[in-house]
């Protein structure tokens, strides 16, 4: 008996790079299939490359008339929320290039939004200095913030956002901090119990077939570390002037103990563990690699990082159009279904912000494990 095929899974002439049939995998099929000629029409669509918008008047929250902000919310509740860090990437690079790089791709997505007639919201980068591993430690140019400090900031701009109306959040990391997110995440649900519809994504990780090296000319030649092949390649699409590549040297790794354990940045083997589940294994960065980089920046280019960044941009909007498509502006699931609060008493608290009958959620009865702060 022939074997019947299994329709759940979209495969590749690369036996690693697997997508599943569902839309998101059609999505990232259909790019990855793609020529450069199409590749290059989405990056124009969204703009990309353009000059970085933290500055600019109308592109963030915090840079737009407070008048504006209402009005673009009664139409698009949602608000992308860019993670960075403040970190050193050895001599060629700018320390804020997480920063950057992420802001960039939801600046992208703005822009087109845009276009469409209700722009997504953005929040200015809540963490310019993040959290870091331990191997970290010890870098000049690394600025090393305690893991309470970012999750206490992560949930009190969680919860200001939603207070705003912004009960709709996609938080969007570019740093080697997601397991500190991902505690904060839980901790704002635990602790407040809101009706609300929030993300926690590493962007890397959402598009990490884009990153596998294949035989192809646009594609990468390693696999994403450090400030290394990938993330210089990202850089020198997004924002080339901060970077100078006549500095970049190549460094790899020392382990200490047998591998294929840990995985690589955007987990590409799906090796047993993740690669921030484990210290001790492998030499620290001061030790191993003092030049700031694990891999190899001076094959980078930009053209290798047109296809990950389409790809990216192109699924942030499919999470946005589903979530507001289901959801409109003003719209949450029922309460009942997702909080333990009584749907009644939350009617004043889910009003427009600043409406008649409108309750703030710092006059919020605080119920079940923490009752206090």
């Amino acid at each position: 008996m022939a074997n019947k095929k299994d329709d759940r899974w979209l495969t590749t002439e690369y036996p690693q790079i697997v997508f599943e049939n569902t839309q998101v995998g059609r999505l990232k099929k259909e790019i990855f299939d793609a020529p450069m000629s199409k590749i290059e029409e989405i990056l124009k669509e969204y703009e990309i490359p353009s000059p970085p918008e933290l500055g600019k008047a109308g592109s963030y929250i915090q840079t737009t008339p407070r008048r504006h902000v209402i009005e673009n919310r009664r139409k698009n509740d949602i608000v992308l929320v860019p993670v960075g860090c403040t970190e050193c990437h050895g001599d060629y690079a700018n320390s804020g290039l997480d920063t950057f790089m992420v802001t960039q791709i939801c600046e992208g997505v703005r822009r087109y939004t845009a276009k469409k007639g209700a722009p997504v919201n953005l929040a200015l980068p809540p963490l310019n200095y993040g959290g870091h591993p331990y191997h970290h430690f010890g870098m000049a140019g690394t600025i090393i913030m305690p893991e309470d400090v970012i999750r206490e900031t992560v949930i009190n701009v969680m919860l200001g956002l939603w207070n705003d109306g912004f009960r709709k959040q996609i938080w969007i990391n570019n740093h080697g901090q997601l397991w500190i997110l991902e505690s904060g995440l839980q901790e704002f649900f635990k602790r407040y119990q809101l009706p609300a519809i929030i993300r926690v994504t590493d962007w890397h990780r959402a598009v990490r077939e884009f990153f596998t090296p294949i035989d192809r000319e646009d594609s990468l030649t390693t696999d994403f570390v450090h400030a290394d092949e990938a993330e210089a390649s990202v850089s020198l699409l997004l924002f080339p002037e901060m970077l100078d590549m006549k500095y970049a040297v190549d460094a790899e790794g020392e382990p200490l103990l047998p591998g294929g354990h840990f995985d690589t940045s955007v987990d590409p083997y799906r090796r047993p563990q993740m690669w921030q589940q484990g210290e001790g294994h492998s030499a620290i960065e001061r030790a191993a690699t003092p030049e700031g980089v694990v891999g190899h920046p001076t094959r980078a280019s930009a053209e290798k990082a047109k296809r990950p960044i389409a790809a990216i941009l192109k699924y942030l909007t499919l999470v946005h159009d589903e979530i507001l498509e289901t959801y409109p502006a003003g719209k949450l699931p029922p309460v009942e279904k997702i909080s333990l609060r009584d749907p009644k008493e939350m009617e004043p608290f889910l009003r427009e912000p600043m409406s008649e009958g409108w309750k703030s959620v710092y006059e919020l009865p605080y119920i079940g494990q923490i009752n206090s702060l």
